[in-house]
């Protein structure tokens, strides 16, 4: 008995070994494998959760700081959109394929040998900082040292030997190639991330699914969505430390610099933090090279367990051994499963068949109109997680570092609370259809409501010289006269500076007249003050850096409401997700979860950062120039921004609530049809509908 039991013990796979007395094998069937099955089952899920965590967050970390790639690199929001849309697709266009054909392949590993495409993808996301030249925050040529005064108020004769102006013959040949192998790195980059991502969810979420019982799924999966969840959030959370760091922070210039992280211009290390997401994604993806092919179903090994208890029992007083009973009884029961996977098919013959399959899957109502909802959801969540550091930067006034870690304590930790809370209501109520439907509806409709109030939470642009950014105007450069026209100024330089007093930002010191500069030096930081500045009341002096939103005080209730709508939202996931589930049939479940991934990459996750970055494109009044070309922009209309940003998210959440609207309805209309089936007046039939009640019991989940 010891011998079986240090057998059993040292056994490297999750299998369960049965010893040969009948008290041993009874007191191993009442005890072993439940805690057997259950060390599989952590095992494997902490595994999967630790590495999906690591995978999105190497995944999120570049919405974290899209803001400052955009400075870093000249980029437009609807660039920087269609970057991080890149991550979707190699995904897209993998992933059904990868679904498909899981269960013919060794699914641990191949999931190991994407998370190392992953790592490899993540380290090549940084190559653009070390092949680009130092970040220059000021005109200075590359080859001379930082010159303060160039931004400075200058006699026309003396501009040009003291204010190093860039020509345009320097925008050619090497900067531009330049800037074009930057672009098409991270686009590589980006879409190996996704390419190495594709099996990393679809097989951890079925390898999880084959070992767990149906009443147990639902709480599986919503603890699997809640961990995994965390990974966003660690990338606001790193995103906000890394960002707290200068770029060249490897190599920075003599003498410092004089940039606070509050200054527009600053640059963080986004960099940094990409490397050490890649490390986690590393260190994740070691177990999954030891885990086995297949494990043992926890429904299938309960209803096992039981089974042999009884006839071990039986035996007993029989004399007989019950453990060549119960094996010929189980065998049917595991063929039986392994009938009702898919066919083998060879990628041709699926390619053919797949349109049909499809087709035949989208046809189902309840599916259909799930998948849209959850696309209204996502392109909310897509657009809010790539762009809301941003919108918080420009509407409220606050720091990158700041605004990541806002969302990084605020919104993710909420969500997560809603998907938990999502998967307990439909374990515990046990909630079908009709009640999980209604969950959602629910959640949509408060999730709308919450979001009305941030359409007034903000304030309007304050005043910029120079730029025209009133209503029905066009946007432009206008310079204001008298007070600068002694100084030449150059025309694509940003050093910005505000009068406070009158609450009026100019573009550089020398369009507010200033001719001198000075440095007040401080315990923790220094601050730069320019003088003599003809433009401003007084002469001045003016602090360098932009002027502070009149509605900074506003951003703390803007991300409570935020945060709330976002776990209301989360609060449908789970039920949803166990509509599609529980909507299709067994075979069909593996490949319908493909699908419904593949549909969210192409109709939410790839369109919607664009979609965004273009809505925020449009409210731009004043954008930087670079070697001829748009580049960043510099001033936003605040009202503008955030009608139009706030108003896609109403637009997505209004899709939402209408698609599980519908999806309540048509379950309403399947229960008020299978109750008049169930009036037959024939009572023959009644009583073979009550006999049969116990059979179809297992199926009124199923919609």
């Amino acid at each position: 008995m010891r011998s079986d039991w240090g057998q059993w013990a040292t056994s490297s796979r999750c299998q369960t070994r049965t010893p040969r007395s009948w008290w041993a094998r009874k007191t191993h069937l009442e005890a072993k494998p439940a805690q057997n099955i259950s060390t599989c089952g952590q095992a494997c899920s902490t595994a999967s959760s630790l590495l999906q965590l690591a995978q999105l967050m190497i995944s999120g970390y570049l919405k974290s700081s899209i803001s400052t790639v955009e400075k870093r690199f000249g980029l437009s929001s609807q660039t920087s959109g269609l970057l991080a849309a890149f991550n979707e697709v190699g995904n897209t266009a993998l992933i059904v394929f990868v679904s498909y054909f899981g269960s013919r392949v060794h699914r641990p590993r191949l999931i190991g040998y994407g998370a190392i495409l992953v790592t490899l993808a993540g380290v090549l996301m940084t190559v653009p900082h070390f092949i680009s030249e130092p970040y220059r925050y000021d005109h200075t040529s590359p080859d001379t040292p930082q010159d303060f005064e160039a931004s400075l108020c200058l006699a026309a004769t003396a501009a040009p030997a003291s204010t190093p102006v860039p020509s345009n013959s320097s925008c050619s040949g090497y900067t531009e190639v330049q800037h074009l192998a930057v672009v098409g790195i991270m686009f590589t980059a980006q879409t190996l991330l996704g390419v190495g991502g594709v099996p990393i969810q679809p097989f951890g979420i079925s390898y999880i699914d084959d070992f767990a019982h149906n009443s147990n799924s639902p709480l599986y999966l919503g603890i699997l969505f809640a961990v995994t969840m965390m990974g966003p959030g660690m990338a606001y959370g790193l995103g906000s430390l890394m960002l707290r760091l200068y770029v060249d922070i490897d190599r920075m210039p003599e003498g410092g610099i004089s940039l606070t992280s509050k200054d527009p211009r600053w640059v963080g290390a986004w960099w940094l933090g990409f490397l050490l997401s890649a490390g986690a994604v590393a260190l994740a993806a070691i177990p999954y090279f030891f885990f086995p092919k297949e494990m043992p179903k926890e429904k299938d090994e309960l209803r096992f367990r039981r089974k042999v208890l009884a006839v071990s029992d039986l035996s007993v007083s029989k004399g007989e051994d019950s453990s060549s009973e119960q094996s010929p009884g189980a065998s049917p029961e595991k063929k039986a499963g392994l009938a009702q996977m898919a066919p083998d098919l060879t990628v041709i013959q699926f390619i053919r068949v797949f349109p049909r399959v499809l087709l035949r899957t989208l046809r189902h109502p309840i599916f259909l109109l799930v998948v849209l909802s959850q696309v209204c959801v996502s392109s909310m969540v897509a657009g809010m997680a790539t762009f809301l550091p941003k919108f918080l930067e420009r509407q409220f006034s606050v720091t990158a570092s700041y605004a990541n870690l806002l969302i990084g304590c605020l919104t993710i930790p909420l969500a997560i609370v809603g998907i938990v809370v999502g998967g307990i209501l439909v374990k515990r109520l046990r909630l079908g259809p009709m009640h999980c439907g209604t969950l959602c509806l629910l959640g949509s409709l408060f999730c709308l409501l919450l979001s009305m109030p941030l359409f007034f939470m903000g304030c309007s642009t304050h005043q910029i010289a120079g730029v025209n950014h009133q209503p029905g105007a066009q946007p432009g450069l206008e310079l204001f006269p008298g007070c600068m026209e002694p100084c030449s100024c150059p025309p694509d330089d940003f050093n910005p500076v505000c009068d406070s007093s009158a609450r009026v930002e100019y573009l550089t010191p020398c369009q507010a007249g200033c001719t001198g500069r000075v440095v007040q030096e401080a315990p923790d930081k220094s601050q730069v003050f320019y003088t003599n500045c003809s433009c401003v009341a007084g002469g001045g002096p003016v602090p360098a850096g932009s002027c502070d939103s009149a509605c900074s005080h506003l951003v703390l209730p803007f991300m409570i409401l935020v945060s709330l709508g976002a776990a209301l939202a989360s609060v449908t996931h789970t039920p949803s997700f166990m509509l599609i589930l529980r909507g299709v049939k067994k075979e069909d479940k593996t490949l319908a979860v493909g699908i419904q991934f593949m549909l969210l990459r192409v109709l939410a996750w790839m369109p919607s950062p664009v979609i965004h970055g273009s809505a925020i494109d449009t409210t731009c009044v004043y954008w930087a120039q670079s070697c001829g070309r748009r580049a960043v922009c510099r001033y936003y209309d605040h009202n503008l921004l955030r009608n139009r940003f706030i108003g896609l998210q109403f637009f997505f959440k209004t899709g939402s609530l209408a698609c599980f609207a519908l999806i309540l309805a048509i379950l309403r209309q399947q229960v008020k049809e299978e109750g008049a089936k169930e009036t037959i007046p024939n009572p023959g039939l009644q009583q073979q509908l009550l006999a049969s009640g116990a059979k179809k019991e297992p199926e009124e989940s199923r919609v």
